[in-house]
């Protein structure tokens, strides 16, 4: 049952249930962080994920340059099995693909959605990616290092395809190539296939992966990436990006069907707009007017005054010529709408943790926005100390934002209680040649018991918490992982657990049922199982 502080609050998002679209689960894969409570954890504290290349890097480091970035862990790895594609064929799939199937399969279960029940479904998959590297390695092997799955396992259009067959989803099906902006375009596009009916369910967002050095060096050529390996996004140092690797899903629906399947709303996307720049300096100089023309038409499709919008997750590569351009666009649109009481519109840029991720840039924006709507809390942007010269930031009513702070505190807003309004903020992404994207989001207020809930003690009475894996090693590993996050989650109730691992978790093959009567009991006996024990009864 909904309060009456969140029945308030939400109202107004309600009216337009039939135009906005909910984000109901969401997964990651970034530098420094394999999952999205890892990544809010490196925004929140404020930390950088920027080295040199991994050891296993061969490629990039046989090269002898010096390549600073954001970058993942063995990208190698991946479970075949899992997905029911032989180790020959995987050997061949580009690991985008691979990454592309790990990130969906977990954004289903984070929106508690099993798999299995989407097979057959007119759920859709978009994608952004922009780079073959692998499919470069492949090349090089010549053709006695191909075989029969080389054409599909290479071709970067096979990434969302790749994802619709092994769920068995009948939806659209497509990746989407803007440049930098394509996974936050891929987001849009699947917001329109939503609310137009050709779709039910969407899994949208983006990956890429840096496994070759071209990507470097064609950076370098042209005159974008910085000399230091390090983002100053709005700052009077910025001299370039730093590329970054990874991938994000974000699993959507309309909110009116959200709410009536009583899914957990982590934000709302209101609308959103894609343009181009047109004609210009040069085909790669970024145009204000192209992008305030997005911002305004993004606004105006989401029906939200400018003058409500919080925060805007930049672009925000920290070039010189990008960042003054973008500033001025954000300035005519949004900071000359600041209430007059009111703060100015706050700004900043995950690149500054994790490198620019180019095809996946914009879904890295997205979440971190996502997570910070939906803990009501703003992260700092990094290396921010003196502003750009080219950008009057005081003049354009924005500012950086370099701390942990409260969302709407800086007009003074209530943070809780009937008077609670949802949050607004934008997330931009543009791409090189000038394919501009906005989204607008807003916080969703959680539904609150009328009645207080149960304390999160140990229950009085055994209860089954169900364990399962395609192989008694992947049995064994998942313990472990349960048995940390309850370490580590100490406030959550082990009947929400036993529930949501029986009923929104897939079964496979491996089971093992733990009969657990209290928290101490149930770690110890998974982390039992997890070192190859049996199962017995937890204490």
């Amino acid at each position: 049952m909904m309060s009456a502080a969140s029945a308030s609050a939400n109202q107004e998002l309600r009216e337009t249930a039939d135009d906005a679209v909910a984000v109901v689960g969401l997964s990651c894969r970034l530098p420094g962080a394999a999952t999205a409570e890892e990544f809010w954890r490196l925004l929140r504290d404020g930390r950088d994920a920027l080295s040199e290349p991994p050891a296993d890097r061969a490629d990039l480091l046989a090269s002898g340059q010096r390549f600073r970035g954001g970058f993942l862990e063995h990208v190698d790895r991946f479970d075949p099995d899992f997905f029911g594609i032989s180790p020959r064929e995987a050997a061949t799939t580009d690991p985008q693909q691979r990454l592309a199937l790990e990130l969906a399969w977990e954004a289903l279960e984070d929106a508690g959605l099993l798999p299995g029940t989407l097979r057959d479904s007119r759920t859709g998959v978009f994608f952004g990616a922009i780079w073959d590297d692998y499919a470069k390695l492949a090349h090089d092997g010549g053709p006695d290092a191909a075989n029969n799955a080389t054409l599909a396992g290479v071709s970067r259009g096979v990434i969302a395809n790749r994802v619709s067959y092994a769920l068995g989803l009948q939806g659209p099906s497509l990746v989407v190539d803007s440049g930098q902006s394509s996974s936050l375009v891929a987001v849009h596009l699947a917001c329109e296939s939503l609310l137009k009916g050709e779709t039910g369910v969407a899994l949208a967002g983006g990956v890429s992966l840096n496994l070759l050095p071209d990507g470097f060096l064609l950076g370098e050529k042209f005159g974008a990436l910085s000399p230091e390996g390090r983002a100053y996004t709005f700052d009077e140092r910025a001299n370039g990006y730093v590329r970054g690797e990874g991938g994000g899903v974000v699993v959507l629906k309309t909110l009116r069907q959200a709410v009536a399947d009583g899914d957990p709303i982590r934000c709302v996307i209101r609308g959103g707009a894609v343009n181009n720049d047109g004609s210009g300096p040069s085909l790669t100089a970024p145009s204000a007017a192209g992008q305030e023309a997005v911002l305004r038409d993004a606004y105006q499709r989401a029906g939200v005054d400018p003058a409500e919008v919080r925060y805007v997750e930049l672009h925000g590569t920290g070039t010189p010529a990008g960042d003054p351009v973008e500033a001025a666009a954000l300035g005519a649109v949004l900071g000359g709408e600041r209430r007059a009481a009111g703060g100015p519109l706050l700004v900043g840029s995950v690149k500054t943790n994790i490198g620019h991720l180019e095809g996946a840039a914009g879904i890295a924006g997205l979440i971190k926005t996502a997570l910070c709507l939906e803990h009501g809390t703003l992260v700092p942007s990094l290396n921010y100390r003196t502003p750009n010269p080219r950008i009057p930031l005081e003049d354009l009513r924005i500012e950086v934002n370099g701390t942990v702070r409260q969302l709407g505190e800086q007009l003074g807003e209530p943070l809780d209680g009937p008077e609670r309004r949802p949050v607004v903020a934008g997330v931009s992404s543009f791409g090189m040649g000038g394919t501009n994207c906005h989204l607008v989001l807003a916080s969703w207020i959680p539904d609150t018991p009328a009645t207080p809930s149960a304390p999160a003690g140990d229950p009085g009475t055994p209860l089954p918490v169900l364990v399962s894996g395609r192989t008694p090693d992947a049995l064994r590993a998942q313990a472990g992982k349960l048995a940390d996050h309850l370490a580590a989650h100490p406030d959550q109730a082990l009947p929400d657990v036993a529930y949501s691992l029986t009923a929104t978790r897939s079964r496979f093959e491996h089971r093992a049922v733990v009969l657990a009567s209290g928290r101490a009991g149930l770690v110890g006996e998974l982390a039992r199982l997890a070192d190859g024990g049996s199962v017995g009864r937890g204490a």
